[in-house]
């Protein structure tokens, strides 16, 4: 069976998925990313030496924040009214980086793969935001879904080493 983009209509332009006739189930995605840094900067957010403040608390509030904003980002993403977001930042020292995970939950008609894919995003960019004063040189890399389930397409799990 050929998969077909859902965001376009038979002429190729962008159109928002009619949802409407959908039923409402119990939906989950969880995303994940990185942001590599310079090991002084990760000891500097550890020890919570940054001069704009707590690193890990402010990225995961922005993080929810940005969830919930979700709709107003992308211009074709659907509001949803989401029952739980819940971002982690870890420092991973070995790696010299952040790992950061966004799981979101919602009782909808669409998914919410992209609330936890902004969630991780803007987490991210709130850490380097924070420290860019100390270390320009952070990437922030790896933002994937790793998981959802609910809706017509049922569970997705990413496979183990993609």
């Amino acid at each position: 069976m050929k998969k077909q983009l859902t965001h376009l209509d038979t002429d190729g332009q962008a159109k928002m998925v009619d949802v409407g006739q959908k039923p409402e189930t119990e939906r989950v995605a969880v995303a994940r990313g990185s942001v590599l840094m310079q090991p002084e900067t990760l000891q500097l957010i550890m020890a919570g030496q940054v001069k704009k403040g707590d690193v890990f608390t402010i990225a995961q509030l922005a993080g929810v924040m940005a969830a919930k904003r979700t709709s107003d980002l992308i211009p074709l993403c659907h509001p949803l009214l989401l029952n739980h977001v819940h971002v982690t930042c870890t420092p991973n020292p070995e790696a010299s980086r952040v790992d950061i995970e966004a799981v979101a939950r919602v009782s909808g008609k669409t998914g919410v793969e992209m609330e936890a894919l902004t969630a991780v995003t803007v987490a991210a960019l709130t850490i380097y935001d924070m420290a860019k004063a100390v270390d320009r040189s952070m990437e922030i890399s790896n933002v994937h879904l790793t998981h959802k389930a609910g809706g017509q397409s049922g569970t997705w799990p990413r496979a183990t080493g993609e």
